[in-house]
């Protein structure tokens, strides 16, 4: 295998209980799936790490990234209190699959405003 940096998607939700089980359950996963994966191909220099992002303001969630209550829910359960923009998360991707994350495997990075340290 080549050196790379493959990547996959976690959330929130991994750490903490939603209410939706089946949904908790997968986000975990990933995280386990991410430790797994980047334990074989290390000696290749290949890393693997995932992303477990927050609430992002996308076209999908207009609507509610419009409603007043859910910008207060927001409001109190991040510490930055707002939601997150597309391009935030960018520059932790860029990162991730960078040189300068050469030594980082096995990771999964919350980028979600605070949720997980204020949930």
């Amino acid at each position: 295998m080549e050196s790379g940096r493959p990547r996959a998607g976690s959330g929130a939700a991994a750490g903490r209980g939603t209410g939706d089980v089946a949904y908790a359950t997968a986000k975990a996963g990933l995280d386990g799936l991410t430790r797994t994966l980047a334990a074989d191909p290390g000696p290749t220099g290949t890393t693997v790490n995932s992303i477990a992002p927050g609430t992002f303001a996308t076209d999908v969630n207009a609507e509610p990234a419009s409603d007043p209550e859910w910008q207060r829910r927001l409001r109190i359960r991040t510490a930055l209190g707002r939601w997150r923009r597309p391009e935030e998360i960018a520059g932790v991707v860029l990162f991730l699959v960078s040189d300068a994350a050469s030594f980082i495997t096995g990771q999964t990075i919350a980028v979600d405003g605070g949720m997980t340290t204020t949930f």
